[in-house]
């Protein structure tokens, strides 16, 4: 589920309807439309979630009820106070994002073997200041680690042979979606 609202405008941003797009709904109505998906799994995602007062009690609402919860996080924002069954992404801003000066940094310490740290790549730059974050933090050791090609701006053959070269202990992940059907917004 997508909330609406961001803090942040990152250039590669591909949800910008997210900044104000969409309506004011209670937990309870949110919790009644995700059962009539009746899904195993939910991520909650934005614009930036925790950015929404109600995020926090929603992601524990949504645990409650039984699903499998993950949140995706700008990282701008403290994920201390998430509750502790949700899986946290946090997605890094690599400088060519144009907003790494949001990383809230203390989010790493906070970080635990169910987490996610994701890193977008616009370019080599990226790549190489990613890699010496996950280094210099010990990030592989503790979550999962992926970097991420900014669509169209980085080949993501281009970032996997960079990742192979250094033996990177990173995973490449792609936006499937763009893959399958284009730039298409979903639903």
């Amino acid at each position: 589920m997508r909330l609406t609202g961001c803090p942040l405008r990152c250039q590669y941003c591909d949800t910008e309807y997210a900044f104000h797009e969409g309506e004011w709904q209670s937990i309870d109505a949110v919790l009644e439309a995700v059962a009539r998906y009746a899904p195993h799994f939910v991520c909650v995602t934005g614009g930036e979630p925790l950015a929404q007062k109600s995020c926090l009690p929603l992601l524990e609402r949504l645990c409650d009820a039984g699903y499998r919860v993950s949140l995706e996080t700008s990282g701008a924002l403290d994920i201390s106070r998430v509750d502790a069954r949700v899986v946290r992404v946090v997605d890094i801003k690599t400088p060519g994002s144009g907003e790494s000066r949001r990383n809230l940094l203390a989010n790493l310490d906070e970080l635990r073997a169910t987490d996610v740290v994701k890193f977008v790549v616009c370019d080599r730059a990226d790549y190489d200041w990613s890699r010496a974050l996950v280094i210099e933090h010990g990030l592989a050791q503790r979550c999962q680690v992926f970097f991420s090609p900014s669509h169209q701006q980085v080949p993501a053959r281009e970032l996997a042979d960079w990742i192979l070269a250094d033996h990177a202990p990173v995973r490449l992940q792609v936006q499937l979606h763009k893959y399958l059907w284009g730039d298409v917004r979903g639903k």
